[in-house]
């Protein structure tokens, strides 16, 4: 990295507080827009504030929360393969980065095979990143340069990597998107990259109800306080006053638009009101806030998908019972026909 690219990356650091102000004002415009509306909605990235990163990490480690111990298993086995698939030497960045634990064994990969490389995380927590930084200093020859950011509003800072790249977006976190909105993310990464960089990208596949639900709907609770967890941010960050004592965590399995909804259920008629906003909401009992989808993709949609977007799907690896999938796309030197 050339002095005036870890400037660039320095300047970035010393924005945060900026980047803090534009998170508070995208929390207050999602609300606005998600809760003053009939079939009220919110954006799945509100899940993910300190606490919630920190439930969500312990949702990761659940029995019935089968995608981050299937995926790490893809990568314990394949980490080389795909680090050389992806070609050296090659820079790294993520997105939705979290706390970087499954990142770990493609950067332990990484440095078996070229001696120094740069990674850079990107992510809506500052905690996720900052435990991310801590964990991955016992990497020699690691330059780490964590971004607080969301995409692909922020997706400029892939602009300055120098070299070849290889972005990773893991724990089938496009699933988070509905097909429009994830069609336009992809083409805004493609935007951003340069012909010979790589694309890996791990998706969770359809499969039966029985086991997608019960991975949404824990035994423990878990999810439930992660879900009502969005409330309390609200109340904080708003000024709201919302119960989360009074809406319940309900997860559907949608098998026509093949996704897993989760929901936040008023259980009963009831008045909030959001102080930020000057606005107060009201809620029938039984009414819904929808806080997240999770998709599940078949192969063929997933080929169309990264084609539409304008990679070239060069190879996938799967677990042994093709529940989940890791896909290594291209960006052409031509564009795709």
């Amino acid at each position: 990295m050339t002095m005036g690219q870890t400037d660039l990356f320095s300047a970035a650091g010393e924005g945060a507080p900026d980047a803090d102000a534009a998170t508070r004002r995208a929390v207050r415009a999602a609300a606005a827009e998600g809760l003053l509306r009939a079939d009220k909605r919110l954006p799945a990235w509100l899940l993910y504030d300190a606490r919630g990163s920190a439930l969500f990490e312990e949702i990761t480690e659940l029995p019935e929360y089968y995608p981050t111990r299937t995926e790490r298993a893809i990568l314990a086995a394949h980490a080389g393969e795909m680090i050389e698939a992806a070609g050296l030497p090659v820079a790294v960045a993520e997105l939705g980065a979290g706390t970087a634990s499954k990142t770990r064994l493609l950067l332990a990969a990484l440095l078996e095979r070229q001696p120094r490389a740069v990674y850079v995380p990107i992510d809506v927590s500052p905690t996720a990143l900052a435990i991310a930084e801590h964990a991955l200093a016992r990497f020699a020859g690691l330059a780490v340069h964590p971004m607080v950011g969301r995409y692909p509003e922020d997706l400029a800072v892939l602009d300055a990597i120098p070299g070849r790249r290889l972005l990773l977006f893991l724990g089938s976190n496009l699933g988070n998107y509905d097909p429009q909105p994830a069609a336009a993310l992809l083409a805004a990464v493609r935007s951003h990259l340069r012909p010979g960089d790589a694309f890996l990208i791990g998706t969770d596949l359809r499969k039966a109800g029985g086991v997608l639900v019960p991975a949404y709907d824990d035994a423990a609770g878990v999810t439930a306080r992660f879900n009502k967890n969005v409330l309390v941010r609200l109340n904080r960050e708003l000024g709201a006053d919302f119960d989360p004592q009074a809406f319940r965590h309900l997860v559907r399995w949608n098998s026509a638009a093949s996704r897993v909804e989760l929901y936040l259920q008023s259980a009963r008629d009831q008045q909030v009101h959001l102080r930020a906003l000057d606005a107060a909401v009201r809620f029938t009992a039984g009414e819904r806030i929808h806080t997240e989808s999770s998709y599940k993709f078949t192969r063929a949609g997933l080929r169309a998908l990264f084609r539409g977007a304008g990679f070239r799907w060069e190879r996938s690896w799967e677990d042994p019972r093709r529940w989940f999938a890791m896909h290594l796309l291209r960006v052409p030197a031509r564009a795709l026909r």
